[in-house]
C-alpha cells in the first residue's frame, strides 16, 4: 500500500489580544430603596385589607384591594430589574 503524503500544517497563530474596555456602571442608589418601598407598601396594603375585614385601605375597591397590593409588589419586581 502506498504511503500517503504528509500535509504541512500552518504554524499556530494566537488570536489577537482583546482590548480591555472599561465598563461604566452608573450609580443607581435609588433602586434598592424604591424596590423595598414597593414591596413593603404592597405587603402592608394586603395585610391591612385582611386585618380590617375589607374596610381599609379603600372601602370602595372591595376585593380589588388585593390586586392593588400585588400591583405594588409587581412594580417592585419591575424596579429590581434596574439593580446592578
Amino acid at each position: 500500500m502506498p504511503k500517503s503524503r504528509i500535509r504541512k500544517k500552518a504554524d499556530y497563530t494566537p488570536p489577537p489580544a482583546k482590548q480591555v474596555t472599561n465598563i461604566k456602571l452608573t450609580s443607581r442608589g435609588w433602586v434598592a430603596p424604591v424596590m423595598l418601598a414597593m414591596f413593603l407598601i404592597g405587603l402592608a396594603w394586603i395585610v391591612i385589607f385582611y386585618v380590617t375585614d375589607g374596610s381599609l385601605p379603600i372601602d370602595a375597591l372591595g376585593n380589588w384591594n388585593i390586586v392593588v397590593g400585588f400591583g405594588f409588589i409587581a412594580a417592585g419586581f419591575g424596579v429590581s430589574t434596574q439593580w446592578k
